[in-house]
């Protein structure tokens, strides 16, 4: 079988010297370190593991903001609304990705707008509850995913880092057209973790004499771009946006 019909996790698990044969990786030096190696966090069990203590971490920060803000300003920082419609946005968007309109063999998804519903978290709560809701998201699409990985380095940024970074959202929520714009900033972070991650981990299934960096910025935006094209065109419909619009009031009194 030819080098690039060889899937990643499949030469993880091979033998070391195997695995080299099959594939000339082009990974940065900490990447070889799991090189050959079928780590716990490419089994099922093993990402429920890390997918419970991670959110279990979450929460305990959670919880910590609460107390703090609480003592300090006489409020939760996080109230039971803003935690009850943002598990809402994380369910729809959970949901909706497991709609593929079109997917890449590396990973990388064309859905019905998942990424615009923890945008939405922003947008209606503020940066600090999008980040949170993008962070739980990414870590909820860690644990159900097949694909490969080649370290935590890379499991950060193609999951909680990259959703995160969708909450960034909320720091343009008061803006004129701040839907759109948050909207467009969040998918636009998202995709810089992903291509840092293309060009970091994923160089190996760049085309030969293809440069690493063009790579991963072609692939990434190959997918990211066309979701994006896909919600603005929602965003479009005026009867959504007042929606929209409508929720967020209602949730600020």
């Amino acid at each position: 079988m030819p080098a690039e019909s060889y899937p990643l996790y499949l030469l993880r698990a091979m033998p070391a010297k195997e695995s080299e044969a099959a594939c000339d990786f082009r990974l940065l030096p900490w990447t070889k370190l799991f090189r050959g190696k079928l780590m716990f966090w490419d089994l099922r069990a093993g990402r429920v593991i890390v997918l419970i203590l991670a959110l279990a971490v979450l929460a305990l920060t959670g919880i910590g903001l609460n107390a703090r803000y609480r003592k300090r300003a006489g409020k939760q920082f996080f109230s039971v609304k803003t935690l009850t419609y943002s598990a809402i946005c994380i369910a729809i968007s959970l949901i909706l990705s497991r709609f593929k309109l079109f997917a890449m063999p590396q990973g990388g998804d064309v859905t019905p707008c998942s990424m615009f519903f923890i945008t939405l978290a922003g947008y209606w709560f503020g940066p600090a509850a999008g980040i949170l809701a993008g962070v739980s998201e990414g870590l909820l699409r860690f644990a159900l995913s097949a694909t490969g990985s080649v370290g935590p380095v890379q499991i950060l940024l193609d999951f909680p880092l990259a959703f995160g970074a969708l909450g960034v959202a909320g720091f343009l929520r008061h803006m004129k057209f701040g839907l759109f714009a948050g909207y467009i900033a969040g998918a636009l972070c998202l995709f810089c973790m992903s291509f840092l991650s293309g060009f970091l981990f994923w160089a190996s299934y760049a085309p030969d004499g293809m440069n690493p960096v063009l790579y991963s910025a072609v692939y990434n935006l190959s997918y990211v771009l066309p979701e994006m094209g896909i919600t603005i065109a929602l965003l479009l419909v005026p009867q959504f946006r007042k929606a929209i619009d409508r929720i967020k009031a209602g949730l600020a009194t």
